[in-house]
């Protein structure tokens, strides 16, 4: 009998990889997908501020190690 249940669960796999599909199709349908002047804003406003961060956060990390190591040289 399991051997049967195994066949049955092996023929389901196609109509539902099938119907997946299709669902997924139309949800992509459904999606907004920014013009190529939204997507560059986004992107450099993301450089941006991802640059800004690493420039700020090397700065912190700088003065912190720069006042550990007085700290700890006297």
């Amino acid at each position: 009998m399991a051997l049967q249940e195994q066949i049955d669960k092996a023929r389901e796999v196609v109509p539902r990889s099938v119907n997946f599909l299709q669902e997924v199709a139309v949800e992509l349908r459904k999606v907004h997908w920014p013009t190529r002047k939204e997507a560059t804003a986004a992107t450099t406003v993301v450089l941006a501020i991802t640059i800004l961060m690493a420039v700020y956060l090397g700065l912190v990390d700088f003065v912190v190690s720069h006042l550990v190591h007085l700290i700890l040289s006297r």
